[in-house]
C-alpha cells in the first residue's frame, strides 16, 4: 500500500507541474488585474466613442478587469491608433476605431509613424452603421433628386461637413459629387461628432456620417435624412431611400467599427479578447441598443477581419490616389 501511495503522490505532483507550465500558456502575457483602456481616436458623442460606452461594462464583467473609455483625440484618428500601436502588447490598451477610416491612413499619410497593416492586431469588427446623408432643414432639397440637380445647379455653395480629410465619409461624398457632376465644397472637422453639430446648427449644409450617431439628428428635426448607404432601408427611417435605390456609387459604405490591439500581442490573448467581445455582441439587448443605433452586429473574427481591412486598405486607397487627395 506505501509504494501505491508512493506513486499516486508522485503522479499526483507530475500533474500538479504539467499544470503549472500549461497555465501561463492559456493567456501569456495577459494584463491580469491591470485597468484596460479603451481608447476612441475621435471626441466624445461620436460613433466610437458612443459604442465604446456600451461595451465597457460588459468587457469588464466578462474579463473580470476594470475596462475605461479614453479618449485620444488627434491627427484624423492616427493620434490614438499610434499610441495602441505601441503599447505593451498584453491586452491593457485597446483601439475602438472606424476601421474604414484606419484603412484610408496608408495612403492618406506618406510618412505615417506605425503600419496600420503590422502594428495593430485585428480583434473584431464588430458593427456596421450605414451612412445617413442629411442636410440642414433650411437647404431647398427635399429628396435626392432635389439635392443632386441643387448641386449641379449651385456649384461650390454647398459644403459637406466630414470627420477628417481622407476619412471614409470625406472620400463618400467625392464619389457622389463625381457622379452629380457637381462642385461641392468639403470641410473637415475633428471627428463626426463636430461635423453633426456644425451641420446641424448651420455652419455647414449636408453631412454624410454614420447612422449610429445621426440618426438622433434626423429625429428630432435637427438635420433632413435623404438617403441612407448600405443593403436596406432603415427601420427608423423607412422613407429614406438608399444609394443602391438611386443608382448612387458607394453603396457599402459606412462606418465599421472594430477593436484592435498592439500588432506583436499574443494570438491567445486576442482569442480571449475575441471571445469575450463575440459574447457581448450575441446578447440579444446588445443586439437591440445596435439596431436602435442603427447599427447591424457584424462580428467578425482576427483573421477575416484582418483580410477585409486589407482589402479595404486598397479600395480606398485607390479613391484617395485618384483625386490626389492629401491632409491639409
Amino acid at each position: 500500500m506505501a509504494e501505491i501511495r508512493t506513486e499516486e503522490t508522485a503522479m499526483h505532483r507530475r500533474a500538479l507541474l504539467a499544470s503549472a507550465l500549461a497555465a501561463p500558456l492559456a493567456t501569456p502575457a495577459f494584463a491580469q488585474g491591470a485597468t484596460v483602456r479603451l481608447v476612441v481616436p475621435f471626441a466624445p458623442g461620436g460613433t466610437s466613442d458612443i459604442l465604446a460606452r456600451i461595451l465597457a461594462p460588459e468587457m469588464s464583467r466578462l474579463l473580470g478587469q476594470s475596462v475605461v473609455v479614453e479618449n485620444r483625440t488627434g491627427a484624423n484618428g492616427n493620434l490614438g491608433a499610434e499610441l495602441v500601436s505601441r503599447a505593451t502588447p498584453d491586452g491593457s490598451a485597446l483601439l475602438i476605431t472606424d476601421a474604414g477610416a484606419l484603412a484610408t491612413a496608408p495612403s492618406l499619410f506618406p510618412r505615417l509613424t506605425f503600419d496600420v497593416l503590422r502594428d495593430l492586431a485585428p480583434v473584431n469588427l464588430l458593427i456596421y452603421a450605414p451612412y445617413i446623408l442629411a442636410v440642414h432643414p433650411s437647404v431647398r432639397a427635399r429628396n435626392a433628386q432635389e439635392l443632386a440637380e441643387l448641386a449641379k445647379r449651385s456649384p461650390d455653395t454647398l459644403n459637406v461637413a466630414n470627420s477628417g480629410v481622407g476619412a471614409a465619409n470625406h472620400l463618400t461624398a467625392v464619389l457622389l459629387a463625381q457622379h452629380w457632376g457637381a462642385n461641392l465644397t468639403q470641410v473637415p472637422y475633428r471627428g463626426g461628432a463636430a461635423a453633426l453639430t456644425a451641420v446641424a446648427g448651420g455652419e455647414a449644409q449636408i453631412i454624410i456620417n454614420g447612422a449610429t450617431a445621426t440618426a438622433p439628428f434626423t429625429r428630432d428635426g435637427r438635420l433632413r435624412a435623404i438617403a441612407v448607404s448600405g443593403p436596406k432601408r432603415l427601420e427608423g427611417l423607412p422613407d429614406v431611400p438608399t444609394f443602391a435605390e438611386l443608382g448612387w456609387p458607394a453603396t457599402e459604405s459606412g462606418t465599421w467599427q472594430g477593436i484592435f490591439a498592439p500588432g506583436p500581442t499574443p494570438a491567445p490573448v486576442i482569442a480571449r479578447l475575441d471571445g469575450a467581445l463575440r459574447q457581448i455582441l450575441a446578447q440579444p439587448e446588445i443586439a437591440r441598443r445596435m439596431a436602435d443605433l442603427g447599427a447591424d452586429v457584424r462580428a467578425m473574427g482576427p483573421e477575416p477581419f484582418k483580410a477585409w481591412l486589407a482589402n479595404e486598405a486598397e479600395s480606398w486607397g485607390r479613391v484617395v490616389r485618384a483625386n490626389n487627395i492629401r491632409p491639409e
